[in-house]
């Protein structure tokens, strides 16, 4: 089944509405103007000022945790509530190419986000999943574990969630790339998201 290297894992998007995945919006060039720019907020305590995904830049009120070698972030397009990802700080295209601490510390982030994230949202069980590689339906080329709290009749077919992360992870790298008007949430409600669950690690 394409898109379906899912390593006894699953995807970190839920259907909530239409969530999302990470990602901001490049700003549209503007008329030159004689106010000055608003000062942008300071990162969360304990957050770097942004993330790279891939070659993307992700902003710091998307992370919810970090550690020295991996990061969590809330997902632009989420599937389903609490489908968030989990990545190497480091760029790194596949799998097999990250070292073994990253490998290590990227699996022990999952799951501790995933325990929480499954108390959190009243889930009985998780997904984990990562596509590795453009054949396996990877759209941004920087490892990523998608962790999806799961909860009886989520979806109709339980393997379905799998095709549902190909569609997200689509959409999203369309969105990346073409910088579309985001139609689903905003800066503002994936900060306040990220915020409620940043409060569960401290």
């Amino acid at each position: 089944m394409p898109g379906r290297f899912s390593v006894l894992c699953s995807r970190a998007v839920l259907p909530l509405s239409p969530p999302s995945l990470f990602f901001r919006r490049l700003p549209h060039p503007r008329a030159v103007s004689s106010s000055p720019l608003p000062t942008p907020p300071p990162p969360p305590p304990g957050m770097e000022a942004s993330y790279k995904f891939g070659p993307y830049k992700i902003d710091a009120r998307e992370v919810f945790h970090a550690t020295p070698l991996s990061y969590a972030m809330v997902n632009l397009r989420p599937l389903l509530p609490g489908n968030v990802l989990v990545c190497p700080k480091r760029e790194v295209k596949r799998f097999a190419d990250l070292s073994s601490d990253e490998t290590s510390d990227l699996w022990v982030t999952a799951k501790e986000v995933g325990v929480r994230l499954e108390q959190y949202h009243k889930a009985s069980s998780l997904t984990f999943a990562i596509q590795d590689g453009p054949q396996a339906g990877q759209t941004v080329p920087h490892v990523h574990i998608h962790v999806i709290p799961r909860k009886k009749g989520d979806f109709e077919k339980n393997d379905e969630i799998y095709d549902a992360i190909d569609v997200k992870e689509r959409e999203l790298k369309e969105k990346l790339d073409l910088d579309i008007e985001r139609k689903d949430r905003s800066m503002e409600e994936m900060a306040h998201e990220a915020n409620e669950y940043r409060a569960i690690f401290s």
